[in-house]
């Protein structure tokens, strides 16, 4: 099992070692603080590098994923800037006089 120190992993993840050490402390990515050395495994973050990957990638799909989920969502009907139903629910909350 390789082990990487602060700034062998940040060149293997391509990011500033002040980025890495961020992240590495918000648990973020992995990695642990032994004394005051930070210590990565480097499966560790290549394991995290392929969970970085689009999801349509690791499953093999060749077509994109729609991020709209709401193409079979009911519309209500509207019928212009005023509607009726919610004049009417404002002043009988009001308590006005409803016709």
């Amino acid at each position: 099992m390789n082990t990487l120190d602060l700034h062998a992993a940040a060149a293997l993840l391509r990011i500033h070692p002040v980025t890495l050490r961020t992240k590495a402390r918000r648990g973020e990515i992995p990695g642990a603080r032994i004394g005051k050395n930070w210590v990565f495994v480097e499966v560790d973050l290549i394991d995290y590098i392929r969970s970085q990957y689009p999801l349509r990638v690791m499953q093999g799909d060749q077509q994109e994923k729609s991020l709209c989920h709401s193409t079979n969502a009911k519309t209500h009907p509207s019928g212009g800037s005023r509607s009726t139903t919610t004049d009417r629910l404002y002043k009988e909350a009001l308590g006005l006089l409803t016709s």
